[in-house]
C-alpha cells in the first residue's frame, strides 16, 4: 500500500515555478502525492524585466504574478506565503517563520541576490537590482535626481544629481542602461532639461565588455548605445561609494549621487542558514542529477545550485535556461524515484543569449547560429518570455505579458508606440457613436411597415430560398438580396456614394463556397424567417452597446464581422465597407470614454478573475483555506 508523500518547493522563482507546474500537471490524477510551495512573497517576480520597472516602463504589478492565479486550477498544489531559514534533514521537515512543513522530496530555487564584493558605501549609497522593492526604490530615486539636478544652481552639485553610473556590463547592467537612456527624454521634458544634460555611464572593471555576447554582437550594442550617449568606460573599477561621489580604482574621484551595481551575483544568503556544503560564491554543490550530494531526496535548482561539471568550479550560467534545465532534472528523478525508475542527469540546454538595450533594440544570438540586432532580436526576447508562460500553462498571465509589454506601455517599445493603449481614445468616440446610429438608423425600415423583418416575409433572397419559395431561376435570384440593386443606372464603383450613380455591391452574387456554408445554417425558409428576426435584434443590440459605449470591444469585433458577412451575402455595397475599419478602430477602449465601460470592464475583469482564480491575499497559508 501506498504511503501519502510530500513535495516541497522552496522558492518560486523561474526555476521552481517551472518544476512546481510540470510536478503538477504529471501527479495531477495521484491522490497520494501533495506539493507544497512556499516562498516569501504571494507571487513570482519576472526578474528578468526588473529594469522596466526601475525605469518606468511598466508598474511594479506588471511583473508580479500572483501565485494564486497560477495554481487556481490546480488542487494538488497548496500554496504557502513563508521564508525558510532551516531544513531539519534528520525528519524531514523544512522549517520555516510561521510554521514547519514535512517532506519526501524538497527542491530548493532560493535564488540568487547582487554581489558588492564587499565594496565599501555600496549597501550604504548604492541601488540594486534583486527584487521589486529595488526596483521601485530606483526608480523613485532616478526621478527625484532629476528633479533636485534640474533646480541646483552650483555646477558640481548639478553634475552629482545628473550622473548616473551603471558598474557593470552583464545582461542586468546593459539591459538597466539602456532601459534608463529610453527614460531620459521623457524625465528632460518633464523637468524641463535637455537629454544631454543627464549623463548615463556604465563602468567596467575589465578591458572588455558584455562578455556573455558574442563579440560581434557585443560591439554592435557598444556602437548602439554610444551612439545614443551612453558613455562605456572599460578598465575602471569602483573601490569606493559616497554619498555623492564615487572612488574609482586610479585614485580619481567621480560625481554621483546614483551608482546602480550590476557586478556580478551570489547565491541568496538564506542558503548559509541551510547547512550544505557551498561553493564559489555560495553556491549550493549538487551532483550530476541536481541532487545535494549525499541526499538523493533533496533537489537544488536555478542559480543558488553549483553543478561543477567541468571542473572549473564556476559551474553552469545563472541564466533561465539554466533554472529550467535543473528544473527539468528535478521534476524527472522525483517522478523516477515514485516510480522506482532511473533516475536522469543534468543536461543544460541553452538556446542562446538575449539582451535588451532599451525597450526597442536589442541583440541576440540563438541556437548557436543565429545573430539578430534591432527588431528582431527584442521580438525574440519577448517570444521567449511568451514560451516560458506557455511552459508553466499560463494562459491567463501570457495575456497580460502581452498586453503590458506591448498595449499597456509608457513609451514606444517593439511596434514603436503603435498599439500603445495610453493614447487618447477620446476622439474616436464620435465615431463609435455614429456606427451605432448607423446600425439603428438601418434597423428603422425592419422594425416597422411593410418592410418589417418581423412580418412572415422573406427579406433574405439567398438562391435556394428562392427558388424554393417561387421557383424563379437561380440566375435571377443571386442578383442580390437588397431590391435596390435593380437600377436602370449602371453601377458605379465608389467608395463614397457618388450622387447620380447606383453603388456598386461588394458582390453581384454570393460567392458558392459562401452559399455552402449559409445554407447549412438557414436551409430552408421557416429557419430564414427565425434567422432574419435575428439579425435584426443582434443590429439594434450592437447599435445601442456602441451608441452607449457597453462591450464596445465585443460590438466592435461583431459589427466588422456582420459588415463582412453581409457583403459575402451580396448585400452590401462598396460604399459601406468603410464600417468594418470603423468598427476596428473603436475597439481600442473607445467606451472608455463617455460609455459604460468605464464601469463596466473594470466590474467584468474583477468578477471573472475572482470566479475563475480565487481572491488574491498578502498572504497564503499551509492550510489553503482561502483558495476557492
Amino acid at each position: 500500500m501506498l504511503t501519502h508523500k510530500n513535495i516541497v518547493v522552496v522558492g518560486a522563482g523561474f526555476g521552481g515555478m517551472y518544476t512546481t507546474k510540470r510536478l503538477a500537471k504529471k501527479l495531477k490524477k495521484n491522490h497520494d502525492v501533495t506539493i507544497t510551495l512556499i516562498d516569501k512573497n504571494p507571487f513570482m517576480t519576472m526578474e528578468t524585466s526588473l529594469h522596466e520597472v526601475a525605469g518606468n516602463r511598466v508598474e511594479p504589478e506588471a511583473i508580479e504574478y500572483d501565485l494564486q492565479r497560477l495554481f487556481s486550477r490546480r488542487k494538488n498544489v497548496n500554496v504557502v506565503t513563508d521564508e525558510v531559514f532551516q531544513i531539519d534533514r534528520e525528519n524531514k521537515c523544512v522549517m520555516a517563520r510561521h510554521g514547519s512543513y514535512p517532506y519526501d522530496y524538497l527542491v530548493l530555487g532560493i535564488g540568487a541576490e547582487p554581489n558588492d564584493f564587499g565594496t565599501p558605501g555600496v549597501k550604504e549609497h548604492g541601488f540594486v537590482l534583486g527584487n521589486i522593492e529595488d526596483a521601485v526604490r530606483l526608480r523613485d530615486h532616478i526621478d527625484d535626481m532629476v528633479r533636485l539636478g534640474a533646480r541646483e544652481r552650483d555646477p558640481e552639485k548639478r553634475q552629482a544629481y545628473l550622473n548616473f553610473v551603471v558598474v557593470g556590463t552583464g545582461f542586468t547592467g546593459t539591459e538597466m542602461a539602456g532601459e534608463l537612456n529610453s527614460w531620459r527624454p521623457e524625465l528632460a521634458q518633464k523637468y524641463h532639461l535637455e537629454p544631454d544634460d543627464i549623463k548615463i555611464t556604465m563602468m567596467e572593471m575589465a578591458p572588455t565588455v558584455m562578455h556573455m555576447l558574442d563579440p560581434n554582437d557585443a560591439a554592435k550594442a557598444v556602437k548602439y548605445m554610444t551612439k545614443h550617449g551612453i558613455e562605456i568606460k572599460t578598465s575602471t573599477g569602483v573601490v569606493g561609494v559616497h554619498e555623492d561621489y564615487i572612488d574609482l580604482k586610479n585614485g580619481s574621484k567621480f560625481l554621483t549621487h546614483t551608482l546602480i551595481w550590476t557586478a556580478g551575483v551570489k547565491a541568496s544568503s538564506q542558503a548559509d542558514k541551510l547547512g550544505f556544503e557551498q561553493g564559489r560564491g555560495g553556491r549550493i554543490i549538487v551532483n550530476e542529477y541536481s541532487q545535494i550530494p549525499d541526499d538523493p531526496h533533496i533537489y537544488v535548482i536555478g542559480d543558488v545550485a553549483l553543478y561543477d561539471e567541468d571542473g572549473t568550479g564556476r559551474g553552469q550560467p545563472q541564466v533561465v535556461q539554466g533554472a529550467e534545465s535543473a528544473g527539468k532534472t528535478a521534476w524527472k528523478n522525483i517522478l523516477a524515484q515514485l516510480n522506482n525508475q532511473e533516475p536522469v542527469k543534468f543536461k543544460g540546454n541553452y538556446q542562446g543569449f538575449m539582451v535588451s538595450v532599451g525597450p526597442a533594440w536589442g541583440v541576440a544570438y540563438l541556437l548557436n547560429t543565429f545573430h539578430l540586432s534591432g527588431f528582431f532580436a527584442i521580438l525574440m526576447k519577448d517570444l521567449v518570455d511568451m514560451i516560458y508562460f506557455i511552459e508553466i500553462y499560463s494562459g491567463y498571465y501570457l495575456f497580460h505579458y502581452i498586453m503590458n509589454e506591448w498595449f499597456r506601455i509608457k513609451r514606444p517599445t517593439l511596434w514603436r508606440g503603435n498599439l500603445n493603449r495610453y493614447g487618447n481614445v477620446l476622439w474616436t468616440v464620435p465615431l463609435r457613436i455614429f456606427l451605432g446610429m448607423m446600425w439603428l438608423v438601418d434597423c428603422w425600415y425592419k422594425v416597422q411597415g411593410s418592410g418589417s423583418w418581423f412580418t412572415n416575409k422573406l427579406q433574405l433572397h439567398f438562391p435556394w430560398l428562392v427558388e424554393a419559395t417561387s421557383g424563379a431561376s437561380s440566375k435571377a435570384a443571386t442578383s442580390g438580396a437588397s431590391d435596390k440593386a435593380a437600377q436602370s443606372a449602371p453601377a458605379l464603383f465608389s467608395l463614397n456614394y457618388d450622387y447620380g450613380h447606383s453603388p456598386m455591391a461588394v458582390f453581384d452574387q454570393m460567392p458558392q463556397w459562401m452559399q455552402n456554408i449559409t445554407k447549412i445554417f438557414i436551409p430552408n425558409k421557416v429557419i430564414a424567417l427565425a434567422a432574419q428576426k435575428a439579425m435584426t435584434v443582434t443590429e439594434i443590440i450592437l447599435g445601442l452597446c456602441l451608441v452607449l459605449g457597453f462591450c464596445t470591444f465585443v460590438a466592435g469585433g461583431l459589427s466588422a464581422v456582420f459588415v463582412a458577412i453581409f457583403c459575402l451575402s451580396g448585400m452590401n455595397y462598396w460604399v459601406n465597407v468603410w464600417m468594418v475599419f470603423a468598427a476596428i478602430a473603436v475597439m481600442n477602449g473607445s467606451g472608455r470614454a463617455f460609455g459604460l465601460d468605464m464601469w463596466f470592464v473594470p466590474w467584468l475583469e474583477r468578477t471573472l478573475g475572482k470566479a475563475r482564480y480565487g481572491v488574491m491575499r498578502p498572504i497564503y497559508y499551509s492550510n489553503n483555506s482561502d483558495k476557492k
